[in-house]
């Protein structure tokens, strides 16, 4: 079949509009309608090149559909069936997977970063040439298929641009703030960045019951957004963001700080803005050959905790329905992400206002 995607050429390309074909699934495939696709700084990170992978890509990760045919063998899901797409799916039965750890599992790692379905071929193409599938998903076309372990079935009355979110920035940052650390009622937390991860670290140490929240970004349009979303302050990034930082608390530093965005000197920084004893926890995405200076005598004599958090250390199977159901409790304000809706035609204008800081999450909906 036929479908309309945002491809991606090179490095340093605007996303191309085109008609691509898409074969039909094979054994343990789903083919998707998709419904509503989220604008992810994940997914920029191929246009940098910052993230290396097989080009031509269709990106999109993180997304959420309706299933519209299945493979031979699925029987998770069935056509009708409204699904959150899943980019780290599980086979619960390696390593990880019986450490409780699925969002770790190693089982689909290799085909899923060479953008090529489980079986190790893509199921996109352009002229007989293969187009490479970001994280088993690209979602960032009107029909995807995708691995039938990457569909999590959800209501079919829960609104699908919700449930994109839910797909990425969502699980990444309640579940960092929630699974990772597991943040402590009336605790000290310091978010650097309020994109969409950001702000749903913001809302899932809201949850989780601490005290004092403090969003640092350097957009003053993320003010008013940072505070809906929980922020009890809000605090323009710059030289003295630290200083205030343990103004706000006591003059100690947070006991958790969070860093949103994937950049080793604004990591570097979240080390000073922790108190002695406090965590730092690294959730935004650097680039892939970069690296981060912490120094460890600091680190030894105030015994701090610098730990990773990758996709909100979640099982999705149990989560994914777990922040739907929070959502409807009105305990997760889910619908404070979504600054602005795109067409697909606007995807490059969508990723210009991502970059200005102007919105939380841009979502392209089909």
């Amino acid at each position: 079949m036929k479908t309309r995607a945002a491809v991606l050429h090179q490095v340093n390309s605007p996303f191309r509009i085109e008609t691509v074909d898409l074969e039909a699934p094979r054994p343990g495939e789903v083919l998707v309608r998709v419904a509503a696709a989220g604008i992810c700084h994940s997914d920029w990170h191929l246009v940098t090149g910052d993230t290396k992978h097989p080009l031509p890509v269709v990106a999109g990760h993180e997304g959420a559909g309706i299933v519209e045919a299945v493979g031979p063998g699925v029987r998770r899901v069935k056509p009708g069936d409204h699904v959150v797409l899943n980019w780290a799916p599980n086979c619960g039965e390696c390593f990880y997977c019986l450490h409780d750890r699925p969002n770790l599992c190693e089982t689909y790692v290799g085909p899923l970063w060479d953008g090529v379905m489980l079986d190790g071929t893509p199921r996109l193409s352009l002229n007989g040439q293969p187009v490479y599938h970001f994280s088993g998903l690209a979602c960032f076309a009107e029909y995807t298929v995708v691995p039938e372990v990457s569909c999590i079935p959800i209501d079919r009355d829960f609104p699908l641009n919700i449930a994109a979110l839910i797909g990425c920035a969502v699980t990444t940052g309640v579940g960092a703030a929630v699974n990772t650390v597991r943040v402590r009622p009336g605790s000290s937390v310091a978010v650097f960045g309020a994109g969409g991860v950001g702000l749903s670290i913001i809302m899932g140490a809201h949850l989780a019951g601490a005290g004092r929240i403090i969003a640092v970004d350097r957009a003053e349009a993320k003010r008013q957004i940072a505070l809906d979303c929980g922020a009890t302050d809000f605090l323009l990034a710059g030289a003295d963001v630290n200083h205030e930082i343990r103004r706000l608390t006591a003059g100690r530093g947070a006991d958790y700080v969070f860093e949103a965005i994937g950049i080793p000197a604004v990591q570097e920084q979240c080390l000073d803005a922790a108190r002695p004893g406090g965590t730092i926890v690294l959730v935004g995405l650097s680039p892939m050959d970069s690296s981060t200076n912490l120094p460890g005598a600091i680190i030894t004599r105030q015994e701090k905790t610098v730990i990773g958090s990758y996709y909100g250390t979640s099982n999705t199977a149990r989560d994914f329905p777990l922040y739907a159901d929070l959502y409807r409790q009105g305990k997760l304000g889910l619908d404070r992400l979504v600054s602005t809706t795109y067409t697909l035609d606007q995807i490059n204008e969508a990723y210009a206002d991502m970059l200005s800081g102007r919105i939380a999450r841009g979502v392209i909906e089909f």
